[in-house]
């Protein structure tokens, strides 16, 4: 019984391959044709947001450093106040 059901089986799964291969030729181009437009505007798309990520990357990055350098400016001009301070304590005791 197992025999015949695993035969019949495989005779559905071999004319299954035979049509898929015996259509392959005719479906194939078809729907490459339909699929090409599809797979150009997909990979435009991506490089186009690859570039749009690209740019405001860098528009982030430059802020960054802006705050970075408005930061260590700061720092700068209040150790430079700081050491007048200091030096006046120093010269008042």
């Amino acid at each position: 019984m197992f025999g015949i059901i695993n035969g019949i089986r495989f005779g559905g799964a071999v004319a299954i391959g035979a049509a898929a291969v015996l259509l392959a030729p005719i479906v194939l181009p078809i729907v490459a044709s339909v699929l090409k437009p599809v797979a150009k505007s997909v990979i435009k798309g991506g490089i186009m947001a690859f570039e749009g990520a690209k740019v405001a990357l860098a528009e982030t990055q430059e802020t960054v450093e802006d705050i970075v350098a408005e930061a260590k400016a700061e720092i700068a001009d209040s150790r430079k106040a700081a050491v007048p301070a200091r030096t006046a304590k120093k010269q008042a005791a």
